[in-house]
Order: C-alpha cells, then structure tokens, then sequence
C-alpha cells in the first residue's frame, strides 16, 4: 500500500501510524503550495482544503493508494472519485496556550495565531489581548513562542511529536471549542478501490468516526468551506451524543458579542447527523 502524505514531522507521524495499522505501508511525499508559502495566511490562500488538494491528487491519479490527514484539513465536501475509508481512534481534541496560562496572560498581552476561531473566542474572553498570525510547522512554531507572549495550537500536535514546552495551557472545550473533526485522522481513498475500502475497515473506530462524520454535517450545512470562525465538538455520553458548537458571523464587527455564537444540543446517536445540520442552520 502507497499512502500520500504531506513531509512535516506531524504530517509524517500521522502517516506512519497508519502505515503500522495496515501492517506497512511506502509513503509518497506531496509538497503542498500551502507548505512552501508560509508568507501568505491560510485564509488568503482558501482557508480549508489548502493542506489536502495536491494530497488527494495523488490518490486520484493512483500514485498512492490512500492519503492520510489531519481530519480538520479536510472540507466537508470529499472530492468525486474519492471517500474517507477510515477514521483511526481520536487524540486529544483540545487548544493549548503556549508560553504562558491564559488566567497568567498580562493586560494586553501579545498571543499568535494563524486561526481565526482561535483568535475570536480568546479575544471574547479577553477584549485586551492583541494578535499575530502564525504559520509554518510546528518546530517552526515553537520557535517563534519566545517573540510573544503565547501561542495557541493544538494539543494533539504537541501529544503525537512528544513535545513538553515549559508552558502548556491546556483549554477545555468550554473556554475555546475545536476546530472541525480536530485531533481525528482521516483515511481517503478511490471510492472505487474495494480492496483498500476492506483493509480500511479494520482501522476504522466507529466512535470515533461518528464524532467527526457529526462535526463534518454541521460544517457541511454551513457551506463546506466556510471561511467564518466555527467549531464543533461531538462528543458520546451512553447512549446520547453532544454537540457543542460555536460561530461569529461578523469576526471583525467592533460589539463581538453580538456576531459570536455558543450552542450545545444533545441527541440520540441516529440523530446526531440531523442534529447537526438543524444546529448549524440556527447558530
């Protein structure tokens, strides 16, 4: 098996996990445009999908037989010709403040970011803080801590490389929801390839997968590739899910509490889909 994948240190974990899942695997290497131009801001670029395309087309022209990502790269919508074959066991979903506790943070402290979602739920919490994009990977990131007072990323990154900053401010999902489907990996592959579709099933955690299928409808319903600061959380309790959703309609509006959003419904597991979807047309 061929598995596409982008050269990051995470990118290369999350591929060579899946390559040990499926008992081994040859990874090909796609340089992505996002990855060589780091002087350019996701949004200016597309926002979602940047990450993934050049990665799906290696799996569209049959250089690999699957592609592995960051699930909350991905748009809602997949490509044609291709499916997600498989959603691996979740990691940590959660943000993290780097270089300092938020309850820590001085009066308009300097935080960096390359997320919209993150930037507008910090910034409702703390009206005073001041914000700096942030790309590149995240050794690169880590680097460019020490010129701010903090910086915001994923948990799962830091867990996966096995990184320990000196400082690492774990944010619950009631202070700042996640991205879409964010700490999950996802497995594409042709939608034609029976034979791989099988070998996927195996990884696949059904837990897991309906979590992230949940947060992809309600992204979905919002447009796909929709470029507003949204997250959503699902979560299963027994035998019900919960969904926890946020969105600011208008991030640069001068009243933020009146473009911004918070809303959790809890429903059955058949209907979380639904659920999903009728939340995401009333936030």
């Amino acid at each position: 098996m061929r598995i596409a994948t982008r050269g990051s240190a995470l990118a290369l974990w999350q591929a060579e996990t899946v390559a040990s899942l499926v008992g081994g695997a040859e990874l090909v290497i796609v340089e992505t445009v996002a990855d060589k131009r780091l002087d350019i801001p996701i949004d200016a670029m597309g926002g979602k999908g940047v990450f993934v395309k050049e990665v799906q087309a290696a799996v569209l022209d049959g250089r690999a037989d699957i592609a592995v990502h960051s699930a909350k790269d991905l748009p809602a919508e997949t490509p044609d010709g291709l499916q997600i074959g498989a959603v691996p066991t979740r990691g940590i979903v959660n943000d993290v403040l780097v270089g300092c506790r938020l309850a820590d943070l001085p009066q308009g402290a300097h935080v960096a970011t390359g997320s919209q979602r993150r930037r507008v739920q910090l910034e409702l919490l703390r009206p005073d803080l001041r914000f700096s994009g942030l790309r590149g990977n995240i050794a690169t990131r880590l680097q460019k801590a020490a010129d701010f007072d903090a910086i915001v990323m994923a948990a799962a990154a830091l867990d996966r490389l096995q990184l320990t900053p000196d400082v690492v401010d774990v944010l619950g999902v009631d202070v700042m929801i996640p991205q879409v489907a964010q700490g999950a990996l996802a497995v594409e592959c042709r939608r034609d390839d029976n034979v791989t579709l099988q070998k996927l099933a195996a990884i696949e955690d059904p837990v897991s997968r309906l979590c992230v299928d949940v947060e992809r409808a309600f992204l979905s319903e919002l447009g796909g590739d929709c470029n507003l600061p949204i997250g959503a959380y699902a979560q299963l309790l027994g035998d019900e899910v919960s969904i926890s959703a946020f969105c600011a309609h208008d991030p640069e509006a001068a009243e933020k509490s009146f473009g911004a959003v918070w809303k959790t419904v809890q429903c059955s597991a058949g209907e979380a889909i639904a659920a999903a979807r009728q939340l995401a047309r009333e936030i």
